[in-house]
């Protein structure tokens, strides 16, 4: 609905006066950021004690597992609720099959069994897609340049039971292949792992501003053509919801937007259609953007950090992935 008309002209009604503190601003102001509204996505590699920095994005690192645990611990003291682990896979283990993804002791199931023994009442996200274990770089099985749909969703169930025996607290299907959310569901049911959450990626697009993520899990060179024929066509937003209404259909319990500010229309119309726990991502080209410009003076980076978060808060998400995630929590909690 439109705004209601001011109840009187002006100078009896002067919107400013609600604006002359900082007192009577926090009093009126309409929505709120908390670190409880973020998930911190982490960049997994094999070894110990490592902390390797991803070049396109400043200030974010691949980390052995244990430097995982150590980040967990941090993202409880800070009061984040959830990581999202992503796994930097070796290219030797890197196949057409993808049997890796499901390996039980590969390092995103590894790293599930350490956070979850060190920080128990942490939430632990995962990425369900294959991308990260795909000689050709796709988030699907690939058989003469051709995506395949069921195979892939075979392959997803598979990987999506061995992290719910990892111990894994919320399933985050990516590939956007259709039916994936209805049979892991089904498979999560008959095995037994009926309280695990789906946080589906229901709304992803096929976007230019995922390049440094793909950079962070090694996946940019590998990658042989494009993701077009799963993911959306930015120009569509009514196909967008009908895709969110698909994956609730099928047992999502949360629903995500991917990417976040350029799709902010998108997070609106989903919240407002559904009513359901809404997410964004603030994607891997968002952060470096904002990086970059703050890096070079242009921006004042922590107030802009703060905006861009809060405006997915205005726009309904109940909850935001973003790399930012320790930085605002401590710039929130400094005041």
């Amino acid at each position: 609905m439109p705004p209601s008309p001011a109840s009187a002209p002006f100078p009896a009604a002067r919107a400013r006066r609600l604006r002359r503190t900082a007192a009577l601003r926090d009093l009126v102001r309409e929505h709120r950021l908390s670190a409880s509204d973020l998930i911190w996505p982490l960049f997994l590699r094999d070894g110990t004690g490592i902390e390797e920095p991803v070049a396109s994005m400043p200030g974010v690192v691949r980390r052995s597992v244990d430097r995982v645990v150590a980040a967990a611990e941090e993202a409880a003291a800070l009061g984040i609720p959830a990581i999202c682990l992503f796994p930097y896979t070796d290219a030797a283990v890197k196949t057409v099959g993808c049997e890796e993804a499901w390996n039980p002791e590969n390092l995103t199931n590894r790293a599930i069994r350490a956070v979850k023994a060190a920080v128990p009442g942490l939430a632990v996200m995962t990425d369900i897609a294959l991308d990260p274990y795909n000689a050709l770089g796709h988030d699907g099985l690939v058989r003469d340049g051709i995506i395949l749909n069921d195979e892939t969703v075979e392959a997803l169930v598979r990987m999506a039971l061995v992290q719910a025996e990892a111990g894994a607290d919320i399933l985050g299907p990516s590939d956007m292949m259709d039916g994936r959310i209805g049979a892991i569901r089904a498979a999560l049911e008959a095995a037994g792992h009926r309280d695990v959450v789906i946080l589906s990626y229901a709304a992803k697009f096929a976007s230019a501003f995922y390049g440094p993520f793909r950079d962070a899990v090694g996946a940019s060179g590998a990658l042989k053509g494009d993701k077009t024929t799963y993911q959306i066509d930015p120009a569509n937003g009514e196909e967008a919801l009908r895709m969110v209404a698909r994956d609730l259909a099928e047992g999502a319990d949360m629903v995500m937007v991917k990417p976040g500010l350029p799709y902010l229309d998108i997070c609106a119309r989903v919240k407002a259609a559904f009513g359901v726990p809404t997410f964004a991502y603030q994607v891997s080209g968002e952060y470096a953007m904002l990086m970059a410009a703050a890096g070079q003076g242009w921006i004042d980076g922590e107030r802009a950090m703060l905006e861009s978060l809060l405006a997915f808060r205005r726009a309904g998400c109940d909850g935001v992935l973003t790399y930012f995630a320790p930085r605002v929590a401590r710039a929130l909690r400094a005041g």
